[in-house]
């Protein structure tokens, strides 16, 4: 029942809303793909106005659902909107029409993920280290939790973003800097100066990418992933690397560097990938018998 304070909560969103709701997402999404400013509360109240009595509080966790359905789909979603899991299948299915038939989110999302990288120069980048992100939050749906939603066609925008080589390289740069300046602010300037770019110097099929210390000297193995999106967004891990992770325990350490492109921070899992991670198999090398 519709009242003067909004639709009454778990009140069923008609097709138009959903479509709407989509597409001004998606409008969104293309923005912050190419760079460009926009405002979020500008874009809710007009979505607002074509609403039939919603909450600006829905229409953030509806926003917040369709960045649970991108993450699902391997895609990127906005930041600010962190994905809340357990979506409807009709949301779902509406952002799958939608992203396959938005050929500009194709391309500036292909441009995006393939661009170039630099490694900035930052005053005072021990700072920029934040906590891990939290576990994804949950929300019962209306209509229950659902599967998530498969695909005939694969964008894989954050998988091509990981074969980025330049965003990986700078994003290397970025914590071996961080490393150096945190050690030498501790002052342990011999180990600050040991501290190696493995995957440049050695190769990059070691299972780390940095060599780096703790203030006793023992080795710190530092994998690095980086970003130019939000801090929750997933990563990829090779075998070696999980297998090194496990081989060498509390040593290592996964740097995920995020946002890199406008604002670089990164946080620090320690210990076995295993221990810090949920790991999806995505695919598997077959051998016949």
């Amino acid at each position: 029942m519709t009242t003067a304070a909004g639709k009454a909560r778990g009140a069923a969103w008609s097709e138009a809303e959903v479509a709407a709701t989509v597409a001004d997402y998606l409008h969104m999404l293309r923005l912050q793909y190419a760079g460009q400013r926009f405002n979020k509360a500008e874009h809710r109240r007009r979505l607002l106005a074509r609403l039939e009595g919603r909450s600006p509080s829905a229409v953030e966790m509806k926003h917040q659902n369709i960045s649970a359905v991108l993450r699902d789909l391997g895609l990127h979603w906005l930041t600010g909107y962190q994905p809340l899991g357990n979506y409807q299948q009709a949301l779902a299915d509406e952002v799958a029409l939608q992203v396959a038939a938005d050929g500009s989110l194709e391309r500036v999302a292909a441009q995006a993920v393939a661009a170039e990288a630099e490694v900035p120069v930052l005053e005072a980048i021990e700072a920029r280290l934040e906590d891990p992100p939290p576990p994804p939050r949950l929300r019962v749906a209306d209509e229950g939790a659902l599967p998530r939603v498969r695909l005939p066609f694969k964008r894989d925008y954050v998988e091509r973003e990981a074969r980025n080589r330049s965003l990986g390289f700078a994003g290397e740069r970025f914590v071996l800097e961080f490393e150096a300046r945190r050690l030498h602010a501790a002052g342990h300037r011999v180990l600050a100066d040991r501290v190696e770019h493995v995957a440049a110097t050695r190769g990059d099929g070691l299972g780390y990418d940095v060599l780096s210390f703790e203030p006793n000297g023992r080795e710190r193995y530092i994998e690095v992933k980086t970003t130019a999106f939000s801090k929750a967004t997933p990563f990829f891990l090779s075998a070696g690397e999980k297998r090194f992770s496990e081989e060498v325990g509390d040593r290592f350490h996964l740097a995920r560097v995020f946002d890199f492109r406008t604002d670089p921070r990164l946080y620090c899992l320690s210990g076995a990938i295993t221990t810090t991670c949920r790991l999806d198999p995505i695919s598997w090398r077959a051998t016949p018998f």
